[in-house]
C-alpha cells in the first residue's frame, strides 16, 4: 500500500510497494545495511494533545502566547501568516520575539500603522514584536515593520537586530499626492528591525541584493552575512559589509561557486558528506529591475540549489535547507564551513515519511538541528542528530499548516515556534537542557 506517515514501517524488515526516488532510497538502504540507523527516538513517542494544538513528547508542555486575529496593543488586528522569528534578551529576564508576517498586497488584511512608517502603502507584510515575561505570559505585542511584501524568514544579528527578508520582487506604482509621476516602490530587499524599541521606519538594504530572499545568518567573527534564495534555481550568497554592524553603509554581494563544478545543479545525484572546496564571485548588478541576480551569479559559475530556505549558524558552520532538493525532491540540508571554505550535503530526505520539505531550522541546546516541515499533510518538527538521524519532535495537531520561526529563548530553556496559519505562536518547555 502507499506510504503514509501513520503507516511508516520501522527499519527492521522495511518494505515498500511504491518506490520513492530510487537513487535516494539506494543511499537509505546502504545506511541500513551498514548498521547506520536513520531514525532516533531521543525523546520518545509523541503524546496526543487533548486540546488539539501540538503533540509533544511525554513531560513537555506548551503555551499559546499569540493568536492571529486577536488585537495588538494599538488596537489593530494581528495579521496571519506567522513565519520567520528570532528571540532576543529583554529587561527583567523577558524574551523579545520579532516575528515575520508573509503577506502579499492582496491579503484580506495585514500590518496596519501610520503611513509614515510604511515602506509601501500598498503592502500588507512586515513584522510584529512580542515581549514575553519569564513565566511565558505576553506583556506587549506591537508592529515593528510595515509596508513590505511576503516577509518570509530572515535572521538575527550579533548586535541584536532582526533582518526581515522579502520573498517577492514585485514593483508597485503608488499614485502621488499631486497627481504627477507615480512613486515606484521595488521589492525583494532585506530590512533591519531593532529588537529594542517600537516601530522602525523601513529602509531597504539594497546592497544585499534584490531577489526572492528567504533567510540570513551572520558570522560573528567576520560580520559576513550568508543568504538563501527561494527559487527552483537559486544561488547561495555572501554579503561583506563595508562597516561592521552598519548595513546601510553598503557592501559587496557574492555568490558561491563549487570548485571544479561550475553551475552544478546540487539537487540531483549530489554526493552526501563529501566536502567540496568553494570560492566566491563578486556580483555587479545587485539591484536589477528584473529578478536576475541569480542569472549573473550562474554565468560566473555559481552553484544552483533547489529552493534555498532556512539557515542557521551551528558550531561555526552554516546549515541551510533546500526545500525540494534531492532525488526524491523532498529536501536537503547543506553545510558550509567558512574556515575551510568547503560545502557538503549533510542529509537528503529519501521520502516524505522521513523529512518532508524542510524549511526554517535552528541548532538546539542539545546539539541537534530542529527543522520545520512545510510539506503536504501532517506537519512535524523534525530533529536531526549530528550523525544524520531523524526523529519527530512535535506534530501540528491543529491543522496541516507549516511550522515556522523555530528559535530558543536566550536562556535556552524555552523553544518558540509558529503555526503559520491562521497564526499561533507557541512557547514550549522540555527536558532538552539535561540531554
Amino acid at each position: 500500500m502507499p506510504l503514509s506517515r501513520r503507516n511508516f514501517i520501522t527499519l527492521t524488515g522495511l518494505s515498500f510497494t511504491s518506490i520513492i526516488a530510487a537513487n535516494s532510497l539506494k543511499n537509505y538502504y546502504l545506511r541500513v545495511a551498514n548498521g547506520k540507523a536513520t531514525h532516533s527516538n531521543k525523546f520518545g513517542q509523541l503524546i496526543r494533545d487533548p486540546n488539539g494544538i501540538i503533540d509533544l513528547p511525554k513531560g513537555w508542555q506548551y503555551q499559546v502566547i499569540s493568536y492571529g486575529g486577536k488585537s495588538l496593543d494599538d488596537g489593530n488586528i494581528i495579521p496571519p501568516a506567522f513565519d520567520g522569528m528570532a528571540a532576543f534578551p529583554g529587561k527583567n529576564q523577558q524574551t523579545i520575539l520579532v516575528r515575520n508576517h508573509e503577506l502579499s498586497p492582496n491579503a484580506p488584511y495585514g500590518i496596519n500603522t501610520l503611513p509614515d512608517y510604511k515602506y509601501d502603502s500598498l503592502s500588507q507584510g512586515g513584522t510584529t514584536t512580542l515581549i514575553v515575561n519569564q513565566d511565558l505570559t505576553l506583556d506587549k505585542e506591537f508592529v515593528s515593520l510595515a509596508g513590505t511584501n511576503r516577509n518570509c524568514s530572515g535572521g538575527k544579528t550579533p548586535w541584536n537586530s532582526w533582518i526581515s527578508c522579502e520573498e517577492d520582487t514585485s514593483i508597485s506604482a503608488i499614485k502621488s499626492s499631486n497627481n504627477s509621476h507615480p512613486i515606484i516602490k521595488k521589492h525583494g530587499y532585506n530590512f533591519e528591525v531593532p529588537s529594542q524599541g517600537k516601530i522602525t521606519k523601513p529602509s531597504p538594504l539594497i546592497d544585499m541584493g534584490r531577489f526572492r530572499h528567504e533567510a540570513i545568518a551572520v558570522d560573528p567573527k567576520t560580520d559576513y552575512i550568508y543568504q538563501t534564495e527561494d527559487q527552483n534555481d537559486s544561488c547561495f550568497y555572501r554579503f561583506r559589509p563595508y562597516q561592521p554592524q552598519k548595513l546601510q553603509a553598503g557592501g559587496i554581494l557574492e555568490a558561491l561557486v563549487i570548485e571544479g563544478m561550475p553551475k552544478v545543479n546540487t539537487s540531483k545525484n549530489y554526493p552526501i558528506n563529501e566536502p567540496k572546496s568553494v570560492k566566491w564571485v563578486k556580483l555587479e548588478t545587485v539591484d536589477p529591475d528584473e529578478d536576475t541576480v541569480r542569472y549573473e551569479a550562474q554565468e560566473k559559475g555559481a552553484a544552483i540549489f533547489r529552493r534555498g530556505e532556512g539557515i542557521c549558524l551551528a558550531n561555526g558552520e552554516f546549515y541551510f535547507t533546500c526545500t525540494s532538493g534531492g532525488n526524491a525532491e523532498k529536501g536537503q540540508i547543506f553545510c558550509y564551513n567558512p574556515i575551510k571554505e568547503t560545502i557538503s550535503l549533510f542529509v537528503e530526505s529519501p521520502g516524505a515519511e522521513i523529512l518532508d520539505y524542510p524549511d526554517n531550522l535552528i541548532m538546539s541546546p542539545f546539539g541537534d538541528l530542529i527543522v520545520c516541515e512545510d510539506g503536504m499533510g501532517e506537519q512535524f518538527l523534525i530533529g536531526v542528530t549530528p550523525q544524520g538521524q531523524y526523529y519527530k519532535l512535535a506534530r501540528n495537531a491543529y491543522n496541516n499548516s507549516e511550522f515556522a520561526g523555530v528559535c530558543f529563548s536566550p536562556d535556552r530553556k524555552t523553544m518558540f515556534v509558529n503555526i503559520y496559519s491562521p497564526g499561533l505562536t507557541l512557547a514550549i518547555s522540555g527536558n532538552w537542557t539535561t540531554v
